[in-house]
């Protein structure tokens, strides 16, 4: 047996290097450890206001409901714990607001779509309104970083007497790195069911073929950043008027219009800054000034 007190002090000894641990080459996103996160929340009213009846999460997906001084809830932050999402990752979302509630969910930051080998990342959004609620689903960006791979659907149920202004908006590339997309797949989703009915689906897709063809005035021409903004209540058209009126100022492009009772607004800009400064500029006319309501700017924006 080996024994180290044997060893002559006097001579300096050579530790033998460790051999080179042989990894196989990880040729598919599956081969990897992926994130399955969702989270699950339900608000009704109380005497009090909006009171949460129902929350649920599982990492990496955190539900954080900020105080606010001599208020009840009225905003949930959705945490990714992760900070991005990867190709094979699988992340939910699940809102039902009733019974005269009043809530916005947003982000705490960014989200961040990382490049995948092979697998798409999955986002779910599931959003529901029932019994003249009104609900604001208002995250901050997505960026998809070049090579990127993202399915993401967003399903929206809502019924007649209630309120609903759902945003999502997406950059291609990361500006301040001078990154530009050269190539990826984006497939963006979107499904509202009116009392039981179909009344608007819409697709975006791009793929590594379509992707060097973007920069085309019929594509998006030189804009790498859009969103869409889909809002519902009792008569939309004042809104719709008010979209068209502001349109002018808000530095980017934009179009509104009505469909199935529901106000779909477009929005591409060169920037993310562009984009977001055209946002705040809506959020603040559809909010009425008022610090009351979700439709408004959420305070995570300018966090």
């Amino acid at each position: 047996m080996f024994n180290a007190s044997s060893l002559d002090p006097s001579i300096e000894y050579m530790e033998t290097p460790a051999l080179p641990v042989s990894r196989p080459e990880t040729s598919a996103d599956k081969d990897l450890q992926r994130a399955e996160g969702s989270c699950r929340i339900v608000v009704g009213s109380s005497e009090k206001g909006t009171r949460v009846m129902d929350v649920y999460q599982k990492s990496p997906i955190r539900v954080l409901f900020p105080r606010t001084p001599g208020a009840t809830v009225g905003e949930a932050v959705l945490v990714n714990t992760s900070g991005g999402v990867a190709g094979g990752d699988r992340l939910q979302t699940d809102v039902t607001a009733m019974e005269d509630a009043t809530i916005a969910i947003t982000t705490q930051a960014a989200e961040k779509v990382y490049r995948a080998l092979t697998e798409s990342a999955h986002i779910l959004t599931v959003l529901k309104t029932r019994d003249a609620a009104r609900l604001a689903w208002l995250p901050q960006e997505t960026i998809v970083f070049n090579h990127a791979r993202l399915f993401r659907e967003t399903r929206i149920e809502i019924t007649s007497g209630t309120e609903l202004l759902a945003l999502e908006w997406m950059v291609l590339g990361r500006a301040a790195h001078g990154e530009k997309l050269r190539a990826g797949t984006v497939t963006d989703h979107w499904r509202i069911v009116k009392d039981g009915r179909l009344v608007w689906a819409d697709s975006f897709r791009i793929t590594d073929n379509v992707v060097p063809h973007l920069s085309r005035k019929a594509l998006l021409s030189d804009c790498t950043a859009i969103a869409t903004l889909v809002y519902f209540c009792a008569g939309p058209a004042a809104r719709l008027e008010l979209v068209r009126d502001l349109a002018s100022s808000f530095g980017c492009q934009c179009a509104a219009t009505l469909v199935g009772g529901l106000l779909v607004a477009r929005f591409a800009a060169r920037s993310s800054y562009d984009l977001r400064a055209a946002l705040r500029n809506a959020l603040q006319h559809f909010g009425n000034g008022s610090r009351k309501g979700p439709f408004q700017v959420p305070r995570m924006w300018s966090c």
